[in-house]
């Protein structure tokens, strides 16, 4: 029996690199990764991937997150969290499963929960949704 692996198009994944400074929403189909600052509400119906140089204020909703860096907020996960060597948590953990290795901080509360109770959580069931594409005319406004 052949083995398929799955590839991921790099183009559509979102990056925030090291040095990088947002505040503000993410909402996102696909994959993000964060090695820079981030102020502000993450949704994504992917992974986030929270890199070593990563420092976050707000919550997280999504699929899947790999915590390699810094968070300050709730984190609201449909599957699976991994937290990792080095990472540090502050706020209260909403998720199906959870990976910890040693080395790995966290602070606040945890609780497993259903999809349907992560739908219910996070109220993703319509948070993301197709951006749908507009053409834009030139309009001219008259000046009196």
């Amino acid at each position: 029996m052949a083995k398929t692996e799955t590839t991921v198009n790099v183009n559509s994944i979102s990056r925030i690199s090291t040095g990088t400074v947002i505040k503000g929403e993410i909402v996102s189909p696909s994959d993000i990764r964060i090695d820079g600052t981030f102020e502000g509400k993450i949704q994504s119906k992917g992974r986030v991937v929270i890199g070593e140089t990563a420092v976050i204020s707000g919550d997280i909703v999504c699929t899947d997150v790999d915590l390699w860096g810094k968070v300050e907020g709730n984190i609201f996960v449909k599957d699976t969290l991994a937290l990792k060597e080095g990472c540090v948590v502050n706020g209260n953990l909403h998720v199906r499963k959870l990976s910890v290795e040693l080395g790995a901080t966290f602070n606040g509360n945890c609780k497993t929960i259903s999809e349907a109770e992560f739908d219910r959580l996070a109220g993703v069931q319509n948070a993301v949704k197709p951006v749908q594409q507009h053409q834009h005319q030139a309009h001219q406004t008259p000046v009196n």
